[in-house]
């Protein structure tokens, strides 16, 4: 996902819009050497050493990698996918950053 979540980041640069990571490798000082080398600029919390079953995805009921969540301008859940569909998550942010357009919300 790293590639695709670098285009968002670069696309979407002058949007309302954030990539918000949660990364649940047991190794923070592996995991500090994969955020350089992947380019990884945007916020990533450490799900903790007790990786996959760390405090994060407990609390957002996580059970697959990667899921996706994409919530709106208020805070509400629009899409959420078990697994890296790239199409199903461009479409959901256009269709969400044109909502936030026409109901005036953009800057």
């Amino acid at each position: 996902m790293y590639p695709h979540e670098r285009s968002l980041v670069e696309k979407y640069k002058n949007e309302p819009f954030a990539i918000v990571g949660v990364n649940s490798d047991d190794d923070l000082e592996q995991l500090r050497s994969v955020r350089q080398k992947e380019n990884i600029t945007w916020r990533s919390f450490w799900n903790g050493p007790e990786g996959t079953s760390g405090p994060i995805s407990k609390a957002w009921n996580v059970s697959g990698w990667p899921t996706i969540y994409i919530l709106d301008a208020q805070g509400v859940i629009r899409y959420k996918s078990v697994g890296a569909d790239e199409e199903a998550i461009d479409a959901t942010l256009e269709r969400l950053l044109t909502e936030l357009k026409t109901a005036g919300g953009a800057r």
